[in-house]
């Protein structure tokens, strides 16, 4: 039903945000897992047959939810980072807008990494937007996504589960924050935001 979707770069691409033992470990063995188990379990629910991934995420509670949501978010994670110097610059709508509701680039860079540092135990910490185009940063636990019960929608993510950076990083995660926003891609932030809804992840999935 669903499959690890391709790197848009090699496992090495990321340096020296991650070294190709991190990107094995986490992308290899972690994300492939999630979405093995659903797939397990759309074997044995025919309501999951021939929905997307992000239908899934919406619908969906306890096991089911757990894996669907992770594989969304690990696949949004991946794509919204390249290769240092290859994710050109925000659009000037979106630098508008980070202007306007964060004060500068600068602002929004400390509060994504305290927000992220301060998210407890295992999550995500978010960039959105919200129906009237106000960006604000989100912080969710575990799986949990910010664009369910009509939340607002991801433009960009960080993982901070511990087995996103352990390899690197070990319990360092300021500075792994830190150091991924030489990593972003700029380009797919920007196309989330032009297009004001949640990215379709399916078709790189299936």
């Amino acid at each position: 039903m669903f499959k690890l979707p391709n790197l848009p770069y090699a496992k090495t691409g990321l340096a020296p945000l991650f070294n190709e033992e991190q990107m094995t470990y986490h992308y290899d063995k972690h994300h492939k897992a999630y979405i093995d188990n659903l797939n397990k379990f759309a074997e044995t629910d025919a309501s999951l047959k021939g929905k997307s991934l992000e239908e899934i995420t919406l619908t969906s509670s306890g096991g089911v939810f757990n894996n669907a949501a992770q594989a969304w978010n690990h696949t949004f994670f991946w794509f919204g980072m390249s290769p240092a110097g290859q994710g050109g610059q925000p659009s000037a709508e979106l630098s508008a807008a980070i202007t306007r509701d964060f004060g500068s680039m600068d602002e929004l860079k400390a509060k994504f990494v305290d927000g992220g540092v301060k998210t407890f135990g295992s999550g995500w910490i978010w960039l959105c937007m919200d129906a009237a185009g106000k960006l604000s940063l989100v912080s969710t636990s575990n799986a949990a996504v910010p664009f369910t019960n009509n939340g607002p929608t991801p433009l960009l993510v960080a993982d901070v589960w511990e087995h996103a950076y352990y390899v690197d990083y070990r319990n360092l995660r300021a500075k792994y924050l830190e150091t991924f926003w030489a990593q972003v891609n700029w380009n797919f932030v920007s196309e989330n935001f032009a297009s004001k809804k949640v990215r379709d992840l399916t078709k790189s999935m299936t």
